[in-house]
């Protein structure tokens, strides 16, 4: 048989590398395999893996090359190996698919059908950048992952430094596995765990860690924190990290950039053989903007190859709309300004012994004082994580109603999202400002419309563009939320509703999650909307939950030894 080169597998094992090819093979190489520079000669070098492997056997069906036998054998089971993953990948992906796994999970908790199919394909590919729509659950999908495959762990985590204590609190209430949370940015004596979870500001120092193999798959949630690649010092770490794991994970909502080279750079820590060598990529992806930077030239047709690829994976709410109820009701603990609630600690707990030992007007005074003064304050020290949770949102795709009641909270929310220009429909504005202002959401001005809790009884249409709510600040009342979820779930609303609670470990929050019903392992469940949020019998008033609490932490304190 006549041969039209040779091919040889490197020492390494890494690279084919293609001898002597003719003059007109070399053409028809470049051609296909676009990572050979047109202008280079023989020998060409190209990856070892499996998308390689199945055109490299192609091709030599055309253009036989001399090889060893063992070579030979080497290229034929990259290749069927290819065939058998692509083939169980469209059996994951069918509308009817039932798992084949299993997942021991906390009483009560389930995976859906669509997290399923994402945990089965990072299983079987060993990456994966999920980019499904917010409020479909991609921590819960990493958790399922993690507790469904032994072989991934322990796990680290890497996210943003206001997530961290919420992977602990998510991974806990929906599995039985261990979390640490990551408390230095320099190695010590790890206690056992099954998750580590890591803020991506502490990664650089642990890179002599990373690099043992202690850790068996790694979850990056937003990488776009990484964008800028490998050149920083978390970046380098967080190579070294995905270098010495078996599973690799990235969760973004927002899973394809408009920059070129953020993208690459990203799906370096993911799936470093998706995208090729970067010359490659700029080539056959980008244009040059200068400075550095690159566009990407159809970010539809980048987003198409990689899901061909089964690099990455988004489902929208619209495509899994079956498996979700009619309304989620999703808490989220989030980080807030301690100092802020610390600064009024001590007139807090005044105002409780006051609203318990005072006359009976005193006493009634004195407790809605503390209520009006911790909502507020609890209010503002959360107002930036929560203004940046709105922003995450609107910039994974998603039209936001935000809630709240104090003007202070709202000139915060206003100035943190200044850009995004936010609709105001609260108890300030006239009746003309309103109309003006919903006009605006509704016809795509603005990605944000501010509410207040107890303001648009009846306003209708806005569930015409949105099915998204943030609670920023909460109410006594249970049905004041369902009367804002209402506006978002009626009669014109396409898709399931997400209503968030964000909420602190302090202040007034706690009293009133107790009050309304809502437990930390209600993170992910899912509320009948015609039962309403369930409320706790109790013979105690709402305010009293707030007096008991200062009074609790006075005693508490004075409990200390000095």
């Amino acid at each position: 048989m006549r041969t039209y080169g040779s091919l040889t597998l490197s020492a390494d094992r890494q690279h084919w590398v293609i001898h002597k090819a003719e003059p007109h093979v070399s053409i028809r190489l470049k051609q296909i395999f676009r990572s050979i520079p047109k202008s280079s000669a023989p020998p060409y070098r190209l990856p070892h893996n499996l998308l390689t492997d199945a055109d490299l056997e192609w091709f030599t069906q055309r253009y036989p090359l001399e090889m060893s036998e063992s070579d030979r054998s080497e290229l034929n089971c990259g290749h069927e190996a290819f065939v058998k993953q692509q083939a169980e990948m469209e059996q994951i992906l069918v509308p009817n698919y039932v798992p084949q796994s299993e997942a021991k999970l906390r009483a009560g908790q389930t995976l859906r059908p669509y997290q399923w199919q994402a945990i089965e394909i990072v299983r079987r590919r060993g990456s994966l950048l999920l980019g499904d729509e917010g409020g479909l659950g991609k921590t819960y999908t990493a958790a399922g992952f993690m507790v469904s495959e032994p072989r991934a762990l322990p796990a680290a985590v890497v996210c943003d430094s206001h997530m961290q204590r919420q992977w602990k609190e998510k991974i806990e209430s929906f599995t039985h596995l261990r979390v640490h949370l990551i408390k230095k940015g320099s190695p010590y004596d790890l206690p056992q765990a099954d998750v580590y979870v890591y803020r991506i500001s502490q990664v650089a120092g642990w890179s002599d860690i990373f690099a043992t193999g202690f850790f068996k798959s790694v979850t990056y949630d937003e990488p776009q924190s990484l964008r800028t690649g490998s050149g920083t010092a978390k970046g380098g770490a967080c190579k070294v990290l995905s270098k010495h794991t078996m599973y690799h994970l990235g969760l973004t909502a927002t899973p394809v950039y408009n920059y070129g080279d953020e993208m690459w750079h990203i799906m370096q820590f993911i799936d470093r053989n998706a995208l090729g060598e970067w010359e490659e990529f700029e080539r056959e992806w980008c244009t040059a903007l200068g400075n550095g930077k690159y566009r990407i030239n159809d970010p539809k047709a980048l987003g198409t190859y990689l899901r061909e690829q089964y690099v990455m994976l988004r489902r929208l709410k619209a495509n899994v709309g079956l498996q979700l109820p009619k309304v989620s009701r999703v808490v989220e603990h989030i980080d807030y300004d301690e100092k802020a609630v610390a600064a009024v600690e001590d007139l807090a707990r005044e105002l409780a012994i006051k609203a318990t030992t005072a006359s009976f007007i005193e006493r009634g005074s004195a407790a809605r004082d503390l209520d009006i003064m911790m909502r507020q304050t609890t209010g503002v020290a959360k107002a930036k994580t929560v203004a940046a949770f709105v922003r995450m949102m609107v910039e994974s795709g998603e039209a936001v109603v935000l809630w709240g009641w104090h003007r202070d909270v709202y000139q915060i929310w206003n100035d943190e999202l200044a850009d995004l220009r936010p609709a105001m429909y609260t108890g300030s504005e006239s009746a003309t400002q309103k109309e003006a202002a919903k006009h605006r959401f509704l016809k795509g001005d603005t990605n944000v419309l501010i509410m207040s809790l107890r303001s648009g009884a009846g306003v209708d249409g806005i569930q015409m563009r949105c099915a998204t709510g943030v609670f920023g600040e909460l109410d006594w009342s249970p049905g004041i939320h369902q009367q804002c979820i209402w506006r978002l779930d009626r009669e014109g609303q396409t898709q399931p509703v997400t209503a968030f609670f964000l909420v602190t470990d302090d202040g007034s929050d706690p009293p009133m999650m107790d009050v309304l019903g809502f437990k930390a392992s209600e993170a992910q469940s899912i509320v009948d909307p015609h039962l309403g949020v369930e409320v706790k019998e109790d013979d105690r008033s709402h305010l009293r939950r707030l007096v008991d609490r200062y009074l609790d932490k006075k005693r508490k304190r004075e409990s200390v030894p000095v």
